[in-house]
């Protein structure tokens, strides 16, 4: 090998190797920050619009950092408690959860209002939300099963927990919740999952 062919390769394995260096250190730092790996996920359908539309990507962090002056002790703000707190466009917290019951993508809409096991929550929720049911006893989840959030997109016309697409969310099934968003950054994600 000639001595320029020699040096030719050197610059490319040392020019990979910074830029291998570079992509670590940026993780590094990004998960420094948010305390969650991924940072960000990728807003895969229309229900929190208009706040996030498809394709956006959101900048998350795990749930106890930079909480709100009305955090509760998991460090998620409900919208009915934010006392003047948002994020995202609204009241409280936007949360990404898995619900163990749905297969698929974890959830990210706003935690509204937080409820106890076998609470009535009926008396508390907003009656536009409800899915059309007029008690507790018509409600899906009602009495709570077990103590957790109820959530909604911002472009629902009703909670996650009347539709059944999740009980009340536990706060550890809670794997983040959103800081702020860059608009249409995520479809470069949503691509390379439809390729996967």
């Amino acid at each position: 090998m000639s001595d320029d062919s020699q040096s030719e390769a050197r610059t490319l394995a040392r020019d990979a190797l910074e830029t291998v260096a570079v992509v670590i250190a940026v993780g590094a730092v990004l998960f420094a920050v948010s305390g969650v790996w991924p940072p960000m996920v990728a807003v895969e359908s229309g229900s929190m619009q208009p706040t996030l539309e498809r394709g956006d990507l959101v900048v998350v962090t795990a749930e106890g950092r930079y909480g709100g002056p009305a955090a509760d002790e998991h460090g998620v703000v409900t919208a009915n408690a934010s006392e003047g707190y948002g994020r995202l466009g609204g009241p409280g917290d936007v949360v990404v959860y898995d619900a163990p019951s749905r297969d698929g993508s974890p959830i990210i809409h706003r935690a509204v209002f937080r409820v106890e096991d076998g609470e009535n929550w009926y008396e508390r929720a907003d009656d536009s939300y409800v899915d059309g049911a007029d008690s507790c006893a018509e409600l899906l989840n009602c009495p709570a099963p077990h103590a957790g959030y109820v959530t909604r997109g911002d472009n629902n016309d009703y909670y996650d927990q009347a539709r059944g697409i999740a009980s009340p969310v536990r706060p550890d099934w809670v794997r983040s919740k959103g800081q702020f968003h860059v608009p249409y950054l995520g479809e470069l994600r949503l691509e390379a999952q439809k390729l996967l």
